[in-house]
């Protein structure tokens, strides 16, 4: 019996190492280790390897590297269905969508048949953002394929049919019941994208009957469901669900307490947060923000200082998170607070979370924060210099805005839609005509696709404010897209400015047509009545008016780090009585200096 204790080798042979990165290539994220490796396996001619060829493509797509896959396929002498499969996610994958369908096109033309995991790939493709019809005849081109090949008996097949055709609108829906109806068979899957594509829908009620016929349900299927109530805004039904939930994870506790955040009932929010038995950000992230966009600044920096002290720091998502309901609700305090717990942090320096504080100073009215945060800046994307243009913009700081945007074009950052928005939006202000002429002439001949709806509504803002009614008018039957309320609404703003009755009665109609049950476009036209005398127009449209609704306007202000807001003749504030009685006082004082309202219509 040999007594000498054994020591393990401290050699590891290079090849295992070989082999076993190798076993993990697909996974590689690191550019440089990859292309190292490549290297390695084209010393070792492995690279026409049917195992080894697919890891590559798949790690160079992980790096959005496509040329350099698409270099590793064709070297390959004769691709199989696995190979070509592997490049279409590939291709998927990186947003290239139309490079995926041709390389299906092309697996067609070299006599290869399809697989089973062909189609769902192709069908993923197929959610490339564009017009629902277009997406829908996509998916019906290859459901018809797999129809013909006989695909249809894999349940993975039809679950992705399913699937991409609740994305293509209200005749995609009804496509996916058929599919759905007509399976021999169904799975957990089968029943839980059903669900999921009603709810998308807005069917709420057919996504609960069929909820309510699953033969078995998982936790996807009740959060399905859950999501689908709280989208809603019926908490009493979500709440319902909720109890009878045989088991609850953190996302079943987060979509409640978003629900019940989302109507502003923050005393049920707060509830169901303390009662969860775990928490992570995601929680604590959907409380904050939902005190800080009711303008409850005490209340959301307590809670960010209670999250800190359990042990957890936030991320780009939290930070972002919060600070965009600081920006929306005006709370000016919690969102600089946020930006000193920022400074002390890395969080100082990600793109993402400096652009949500430019937003928030900006939004807030504080321009000089926001441009020293953009100017500390040592990397930025045009989210940042849109960001900024847009404060400056709605600020009325116009000359600086335009210079600004010749400073981004002179720095090489290509403007998108959103930056000629607050472009034009700027001219708008100024008043400056010819300027937005020039800039919206730019715009269509040299970044056409990125022309929208909303660049029309800042053209027809800047012509009517310029008394260049006529012009504005013809430019919104140009519009190769239909024109919507809004443009409406500026036109009829102009009318009013300018005290065009004729034009004003046009507008009026057309607006009329697209919002029946809205009281401001008629409010406005009583008003140009009343400007040009004619008080029989007056009359006549005030008794249209009478059955027609119209949302009464609300203001808010900031008092010790809580946001007040208010509306007419409201009585929900608790200090309401206080606020009235001295409102009353100012009354009588201004009777006393002398001082006669000038009435209005």
């Amino acid at each position: 019996m040999c007594t000498t204790s054994c020591r393990a080798p401290t050699w590891v042979s290079s090849r295992r190492l070989f082999e076993q990165t190798l076993m993990d290539l697909q996974k590689c994220s690191n550019i440089k280790h990859l292309k190292e490796m490549q290297a390695q396996i084209m010393k070792a001619n492995l690279h026409q390897d049917p195992f080894v060829a697919p890891k590559l493509i798949s790690a160079f797509s992980i790096c959005h590297q496509m040329p350099l896959a698409v270099k590793i396929f064709n070297q390959i002498q004769e691709p199989n269905v696995h190979l070509y499969n592997t490049l279409m996610r590939a291709f998927a994958h990186n947003s290239q969508y139309s490079a995926a369908f041709s390389t299906f096109f092309d697996l067609q033309e070299n006599v290869l048949f399809p697989d089973n995991y062909t189609y769902p790939i192709l069908l993923k493709a197929c959610c490339s953002g564009g017009p629902s019809h277009l997406l829908l005849r996509q998916v019906q081109m290859i459901h018809t394929h797999i129809e013909k090949f006989g695909f249809y008996s894999d349940i993975f097949v039809p679950n992705s049919l399913i699937d991409t055709y609740s994305k293509c609108g209200k005749f995609g829906i009804v496509s996916a019941k058929k599919v759905f109806d007509s399976m021999p068979e169904r799975d957990t899957v089968s029943w839980n994208s059903m669900i999921t594509g009603f709810i998308k829908m807005g069917q709420l009620e057919d996504a609960h009957k069929l909820f309510d016929k699953m033969p078995h349900r998982d936790m996807v299927s009740w959060n399905s469901m859950l999501d689908g109530f709280v989208k809603a805004g019926d908490m009493n039904s979500a709440f319902q669900l909720f109890q009878t939930m045989p088991d609850r994870n953190i996302v079943s506790w987060s979509t409640m307490v978003w629900g019940y955040c989302n109507i502003g009932d923050m005393d049920m929010a707060k509830f169901l947060f303390e009662k969860m038995p775990v928490k992570n950000l995601v929680p604590w992230t959907i409380i904050i923000s939902g005190y800080a966009e009711k303008g409850c600044a005490k209340e959301a920096f307590s809670l960010y200082d209670r999250m800190e002290r359990a042990g957890l720091r936030p991320d780009d998502a939290t930070l972002i998170s919060i600070l965009a309901a600081c920006a929306e609700s005006g709370l000016f305090s919690l969102g600089k607070k946020i930006h000193l717990k920022i400074k002390r942090s890395k969080f100082r320096h990600s793109i993402q979370v400096c652009n949500a504080l430019i937003d928030m100073y900006a939004k807030c009215g504080d321009l000089a924060d926001a441009s020293s945060v953009f100017e500390e800046m040592t990397e930025r994307n045009v989210v940042t210099w849109n960001t900024l243009l847009q404060g400056l913009a709605m600020h009325g700081n116009c000359e600086r805005a335009l210079s600004f945007f010749s400073r981004m074009t002179r720095e090489g950052i290509e403007p998108d839609g959103v930056t000629f928005v607050s472009v034009l939006s700027s001219c708008s202000h100024a008043g400056l005509v010819d300027e937005g002429r020039h800039y919206f002439s730019l715009l269509k001949r040299d970044y056409g696709s990125a022309l929208q709806v909303e660049h029309y509504g800042c053209m027809v803002d800047l012509l009517g404010r310029g008394g260049h009614l006529k012009e504005a008018f013809e430019l919104i039957k140009t519009m190769p897209m239909e024109p919507n309320a809004i443009i409406w609404g500026t036109l009829l703003g102009a009318c009013r400015m300018h005290s065009n009755v004729e034009l004003a009665e046009e507008v009026v109609n057309r607006l009329v047509q697209l919002e029946p049950k809205d009281a401001g476009s008629l409010a406005i036209f009583s008003n140009i009545y009343a400007a040009a005398g004619d008080w029989d127009g007056v009359a006549k449209v005030r008794s249209k008016m009478r059955d027609v609704y119209k949302q009464p306007g609300a203001s808010s202000i900031e008092i010790d780090d809580e946001v007040h807001e208010f509306r007419v003749s409201d009585t929900a504030h608790p200090e309401s009585l206080r606020i009235y009685h001295m409102v009353d006082r100012l009354k009588q004082h201004l009777e006393q200096v002398g001082y006669v309202p000038r009435a209005h219509c």
